[in-house]
């Protein structure tokens, strides 16, 4: 029996069929690009997500003349973040850092001191740092000195320590 070309094609593993359409970005978007950029994506989350939200626009021949607008202002933006994780990166290494837990008669603590923790203990010191930024191994269930790495830029990250105390102390 002969084998039809759709046959064919429907048994491909490396085809995909999906439409895809191809997108200038208006906006950062963390897992797709920059503002400026040309990419291609699926129809269906560009049209239902994309341009809707105001996030991208269809690549078209009037759409190419805001690359160049674009790619300044993304310039100006980049080096405007970096300035600014530079400005926090000298503050974050000055900062001493206490967080009070409730624990047990005998030590143990009652929950977990996890990145929103910390980010709001930063905010008291007049530090605003998203939790985001903020990566811990794994939640902290113990007092002690501690550490959590603090990525402020894609380049610049540093190491904070700080102290998890008890509020009511140990005898």
């Amino acid at each position: 029996m002969p084998m039809y070309n759709w046959m064919k094609m429907s048994l491909s593993k490396e085809k995909n069929f999906m439409a895809t359409t191809e997108i200038l970005l208006l906006k950062h978007v963390k897992s797709l690009g920059a503002e400026g950029d040309q990419i291609r994506v699926k129809a269906g989350y560009a049209r239902n997500f994309l341009f809707p939200n105001e996030i991208a626009v269809p690549m078209t021949r009037t759409n190419k003349k805001q690359i160049e607008a674009l790619q300044k202002a993304r310039a100006t933006r980049e080096k405007l973040d970096l300035e600014q994780a530079q400005a926090l990166l000298e503050k974050l290494s000055s900062v001493s850092l206490a967080i009070v837990v409730k624990t047990s008669e005998n030590g143990t603590m009652f929950g977990a001191v996890t990145a929103k923790e910390i980010s709001n203990a930063l905010e008291q010191k007049g530090l605003q740092i998203d939790r985001k930024k903020i990566h811990l191994d794994s939640p902290i269930k113990g007092v002690g000195r501690r550490k959590a790495l603090v990525k402020l830029h894609d380049t610049i990250s540093c190491d904070l320590y700080f102290d998890v105390v008890s509020e009511n102390p140990i005898n």
